[in-house]
């Protein structure tokens, strides 16, 4: 009788998902790696990123937060070391890496400093993704070596009557021959106090409602384009979120990036990758709070031990590491989904819904861990507690991942 090992090795099996059903080979022979092993080139990049992070970025994070702007020369740093163009082929000045590797990028900036953390993730995850999918070869030959190695860009969505309910904007792009005339009003915009250039959803066709949402490349210079001062946040206060207004901005019809009335589509499906950017950034700045706490509970006596020797202690620091580990496997997952092609939304808003909420867990019960130095700025604690709240509000709510989560359930099971 073959044993149940040769009877794996001689049959292909089918697996089956809540999603599909396909063949595979027998994972006796191709046994898939975890999901936190990576390859040379990933191991590279993260390596290379973090000795960044902590060598350049951490001594300039105070003063950044303080000027409430991202350093030039942390800027230009970011684009001499690839982190600007990261999915960007090398054909066009990029580092023409993988999915993955941004997401390691992103969580190994977060660990110092949210805000540049947020400019890479958006940078890459949003504006360098949508135009190296959908742009026109032309529009990839203009744009794409100055977002890797000049520039900054801003994904312009959100409108002061059109936040969860994305596709209700007002923004409007009138045909003019061959232009289109734009007018309209964008706020909460990442990166617009540094962009060079701006992907905006406009609706090019009203009477189609949503259907008609268009996007278009314009340029910073362009007359009746004006960015307002940054907003004075809570947190990540070095990102630059100002509102953009757009009095008559004239571009020409070849700026459409991608197809007419398609905006809606792209907006939809971008940010569900961008929502995994936020996770990584998310478990970056959870990880690089519990790295600047731990030591400190083994340092810090009382009771002629160090705190971390109680097991109340030991407890708490054991429960939130549990949990910020399984914020990170699925903002992993959801990434090895992507590189796989496979559908991921689900997968996306979970990552992100989990991390952004473990992310705020973890912050505060490490300025608890700290007692009242916590409470203090002279400590960074407090830093990564409000650098972290953001991620419950942007790129889509808590709520709404939770909407989208049901959504997809309910497709699954019915």
């Amino acid at each position: 009788m073959n044993s149940l090992r040769t009877i794996f090795r001689e049959i292909p099996r089918k697996l089956v998902t809540n999603r599909e059903i396909h063949t595979c080979t027998p994972l006796l022979n191709h046994a898939p790696g975890p999901l936190t092993q990576f390859t040379d080139d990933e191991i590279m990049m993260k390596e290379s990123v973090a000795k960044l992070a902590k060598e350049e970025i951490t001594p300039l994070v105070k003063k950044m937060e303080k000027e409430g702007k991202i350093d030039d020369g942390i800027l230009q740093k970011l684009f001499e070391n690839g982190l600007m163009g990261i999915e960007i082929p090398s054909d066009y000045g990029g580092t023409g890496s993988n999915f993955m590797t941004t997401i390691l990028a992103v969580e190994e900036v977060a660990k110092v400093d949210g805000a540049v953390a947020a400019l890479v993730d958006i940078h890459n995850t949003l504006v360098n993704s949508l135009i190296i999918k959908v742009a026109s070869k032309e529009q990839k030959e203009k744009y794409l070596p100055k977002l890797a190695q000049n520039y900054a860009g801003s994904f312009c969505l959100t409108e002061p009557g059109s936040g969860s309910d994305a596709f209700s904007l007002k923004t409007e792009a009138k045909k003019d021959g061959n232009d289109y005339v734009i007018n309209g009003t964008k706020m909460w915009i990442s990166n617009s106090d540094i962009a060079g250039v701006f992907l905006v959803f406009a609706n090019a066709n009203p009477s189609a409602g949503y259907r008609g949402i268009t996007t278009f490349f314009v340029d910073r210079e362009s007359p009746g384009l004006t960015v307002a001062k940054p907003e004075d946040k809570l947190g990540i206060k070095a990102s630059g979120t100002c509102m953009v207004h757009f009095d008559n901005v004239r571009v020409p019809e070849s700026n459409i990036l991608g197809e007419f009335g398609h905006g809606y589509k792209y907006a939809a499906g971008f940010l569900n990758e961008g929502r995994i950017g936020i996770g990584a950034q998310m478990i970056g700045i959870a990880q690089g709070c519990l790295d600047a706490t731990i030591p400190y509970t083994l340092e810090r006596k009382q009771f002629g031990q160090d705190i971390f020797s109680f097991q109340s202690m030991q407890h708490q620091i054991a429960q939130v590491a549990t949990e910020l580990e399984s914020a990170r496997l699925l903002v992993y997952n959801a990434a090895r989904l992507v590189e796989a092609k496979q559908d991921f939304m689900k997968e996306a808003a979970m990552a992100k819904l989990v991390a952004s909420e473990t992310a705020l867990k973890v912050t505060a019960k490490c300025i608890d861990f700290m007692g009242g130095v916590g409470f203090t700025t002279d400590f960074p604690q407090e830093k990564f507690f409000r650098d972290c709240k953001i991620g419950t509000i942007y790129e889509g709510t808590s709520n709404m991942q939770l909407s989208t989560i049901a959504k997809c359930l309910r497709k699954e099971y019915s």
